[in-house]
């Protein structure tokens, strides 16, 4: 029986890579999507095509309701998760510490901790032994700037990065026992529609002196790590941040 996983932010950028190369590699796929369907569909496309199953879920991760009526969607096509990647997450262009408003304050940390953090709650309680589940593993979204700090731009962003890996953490301390890995990844500048999004398309070129490596990063560069943890290969490894960040930060 092929393994299940379950991506959030999948339409696009890590996520879409993630869930490609996650079908070539055996896996049925759930594809979450906030608002592009027919980008989310088009990855499905690429899943089934590779011979695996895949379905496309949308929900407002700030929503909780939403992100439990997912789950819920996924349990009734599925019927088990093996592995959930928590990717979804949101980028505002760059804002100084003192201007950045408590409209936007609120929104990134609706979708990029407490929705995270509640989608996460979600996947542990069909993954862990103690609920019925059959274990597996779970990645984290998180990024260089819970490290660097994101100091002139996007500090609201680096904030909410750094408050997933204390999560990541204290899950995998929590969660060993019922059988469930938690790890995370912290991409360094990747080259993906976010910057755009963000209002800040030059953004990766105007920061590629930062990066030892002299690139920047793929989205499939960060779903080879995402697959490798969530991957019986890294058996061994729970309460990781790993760096995908061509030295960044270094």
């Amino acid at each position: 029986m092929a393994k299940t996983l379950l991506v959030t932010g999948a339409s696009g950028g890590i996520g879409a890579a993630t869930a490609r190369r996650a079908a070539q590699r055996g896996y049925d796929v759930a594809i979450h999507y906030a608002a592009n369907a027919t980008a989310a569909e088009a990855v499905a496309a690429d899943v089934r095509a590779a011979g695996r199953r895949a379905i496309t879920l949308r929900a407002d991760v700030a929503d909780s309701g939403q992100i439990r009526s997912m789950f819920a969607e996924f349990d009734s096509q599925f019927g088990r998760l093996d592995a959930f990647f928590n990717n979804a997450g949101i980028l505002f262009a760059g804002t100084r510490f003192m201007d950045i408003g408590e409209e936007q304050l609120d929104r990134i940390i609706a979708v990029n901790l407490k929705g995270a953090y509640i989608a996460a709650q979600e996947a542990a309680r069909r993954l862990a032994r103690s609920r019925g589940g059959t274990g597996g593993a779970i990645v984290n979204m998180s990024s260089m700037l819970a490290k660097l700090g994101g100091g002139l731009e996007n500090n609201d962003y680096g904030a909410t990065k750094a408050a997933i890996e204390a999560m990541t953490i204290g899950m995998a301390k929590e969660l060993a026992a019922d059988g469930v890995r938690v790890n995370a990844v912290r991409p360094g500048l990747i080259d993906t529609q976010i910057h755009a999004r963000a209002g800040d398309a030059g953004r990766v070129d105007r920061l590629m002196a930062s990066v030892p490596l002299g690139r920047a990063g793929s989205p499939e560069d960060v779903a080879e790590a995402v697959l490798w943890l969530l991957s019986d290969q890294s058996a061994y490894t729970t309460g990781t941040i790993v760096d995908v960040a061509g030295g960044r930060g270094i």
